[in-house]
């Protein structure tokens, strides 16, 4: 039978999710936990591979066992094999049609970013610290350039892996929260550090170390070179993934619901 399973993870003690040679990874952690309790070795797929540092409060799985369990049991089973920065949210039965990778529809992302003068200490890890004063409706009208269909090669790594550089986002918000700034953003896809360099060219604007028009200029050059600093991974989040509908996998809460 196959199983979907919701999973919240801070990405801080691991080298990313994708089981490989350096550990301790992700993947195989909840792998090893999922294993004791089923019996049998299991193999996860996941909906989106995140990198070293990078969370999430709904990651999305789904694996094969001949195991019979309650929905409840998987959940508490694998948490009492789990570390604590590492936690099962959900298990739902679903048919073999569905795949946690090509069944999504869009993902999203949020990235969380502490802006005061001093650093932070109790999430530390959690967010990326800017000390500088940024403009929220400066980092608003910069980020309109990046909606919809484009060619992203400023915005991946030299590194990545995708065939193509087209992306379509299909949303982008920038939200201001006390002290936070949260960039939302939902696409049909994303680019090896995708996330991360939209949010350090959209950190230069705030801080205004770039014009608004910059944006424009680093997208059009399809350069990785143009775009300046990677933001770093510790406020990054994969939020949610959505799906069809008949699958009624759960709607994840924003990372500022999870925080405040």
């Amino acid at each position: 039978m196959r199983i979907a399973l919701g999973i919240e993870y801070a990405g801080c003690n691991y080298y990313g999710w994708q089981t490989q040679s350096i550990t301790p990874t992700i993947q195989e952690t909840i792998e090893l936990a999922l294993s004791e309790v089923a019996n049998e070795k299991v193999i996860i797929h996941c909906a989106g591979r995140t990198d070293t540092g990078v969370h999430a409060i709904q990651q999305v799985v789904h694996f094969e066992t001949s195991s019979i369990r309650k929905s409840h049991n998987w959940v508490l089973g694998v948490n009492s094999k789990l570390p604590k920065d590492i936690s099962v949210l959900w298990a739902l039965d679903v048919d073999d049609e569905f795949h946690a990778r090509y069944s999504a529809q869009s993902r999203t992302y949020q990235y969380l970013i502490l802006n005061r003068v001093s650093r932070p200490a109790i999430l530390n890890g959690l967010v990326t610290w800017e000390c500088q004063e940024l403009d929220l409706k400066r980092m608003i009208r910069a980020s309109k350039s990046l909606l919809g269909e484009h060619d992203f090669t400023s915005f991946r790594a030299v590194s990545c892996q995708a065939k193509s550089p087209i992306r379509k986002i299909q949303k982008l918000e920038i939200n201001k929260i006390q002290d936070y700034f949260i960039i939302s953003v939902r696409a049909n896809g994303f680019l090896h550090h995708m996330v991360r360099n939209i949010a350090g060219v959209l950190i230069a604007v705030g801080a205004g170390k770039q014009d608004e028009t910059w944006v424009i200029d680093v997208l059009k050059a399809k350069n990785r070179e143009a775009a300046g600093i990677t933001a770093t991974p510790d406020g990054l989040y994969l939020i949610d993934i959505k799906y069809p509908k008949h699958y009624s996998i759960p709607k994840a809460k924003s990372i500022i619901d999870k925080l405040m």
